[in-house]
C-alpha cells in the first residue's frame, strides 16, 4: 500500500480509516464474524473468501495486534455507526470559553451585583471568567482601587470559583482570570 504524502511531498500522512478487503496485506489474520464469533487465525485469502461469500467486507479492526484482528461486516453500515458515535461524543463535549466581565473603579454596588450574577452564570456553564477593570484618565494613579473592586467582585464568587491568574495591569486595564473550583 502506497503511503500518502503531505503537502509538497512532506511527512507521510496517516491512512484514512481502517483497511478493508484487498488492502489488508498481512498473510494471516485473526477473524471475527458478523455475529461476534471468533473464527480463529486464518489466511487473509480464506477470510476474504468467507466475507465475499456472505456479501460482506473484511475490515481490519486492530492493526497493531499480532496477528491483526479483522471483522467480517458491512463496511457502509460500520462507517455510518462510527459517524453516529463521533457526532454523539461531540455533542457531549463543552468547549471552555473565556467570558469577560467589565468593571470600573467607581462602580456602584448594585452594578457589581449585576456583574456577579452574570459571572456566576458563566462559571456554572463551565466557562472561565476574565474580570477586567478599565481605567480612564487620572484613575491610573489609584490602581489599588481597581484591585479592591476586583477582589470585592471575587468575594461574591469565592464559593464556586478560584483565581487562576492574579490581577495584573495590561495598559489601561487590570485583568484577573477566574475558573470554577
Amino acid at each position: 500500500m502506497a503511503m500518502r504524502r503531505g503537502p509538497r511531498g512532506g511527512r507521510p500522512l496517516p491512512p484514512r480509516g481502517p483497511r478493508i478487503n484487498h488492502r489488508i496485506r498481512v498473510k494471516q489474520i485473526r477473524v471475527i464474524d458478523e455475529d461476534n464469533n471468533q473464527l480463529g487465525v486464518l489466511d487473509t485469502a480464506d477470510a476474504l473468501a468467507i466475507a465475499s461469500k456472505k456479501g460482506l467486507d473484511l475490515v481490519e479492526i486492530a492493526p497493531d495486534q499480532r496477528p491483526p484482528v479483522c471483522r467480517i461486516l458491512d463496511f457502509g453500515k460500520f462507517k455510518y455507526e462510527q459517524k453516529k458515535k463521533d457526532r454523539a461524543s461531540k455533542k457531549k463535549q463543552h468547549q471552555v470559553e473565556v467570558k469577560e466581565v467589565r468593571v470600573r473603579p467607581k462602580i456602584a454596588e448594585h452594578d457589581i451585583q449585576v456583574k456577579v450574577r452574570r459571572a456566576r452564570k458563566f462559571l456554572e456553564e463551565g466557562d472561565k471568567v476574565q474580570i477586567n477593570c478599565l481605567f480612564r484618565g487620572r484613575e491610573m494613579a489609584h490602581k489599588e482601587i481597581g484591585i479592591d473592586v476586583m477582589r470585592h467582585v471575587f468575594s461574591f464568587l469565592e464559593d464556586i470559583a478560584k483565581v487562576e491568574r492574579e490581577p495584573h495591569l495590561e495598559g489601561r486595564r487590570m485583568v484577573m482570570l477566574v475558573t470554577r473550583k
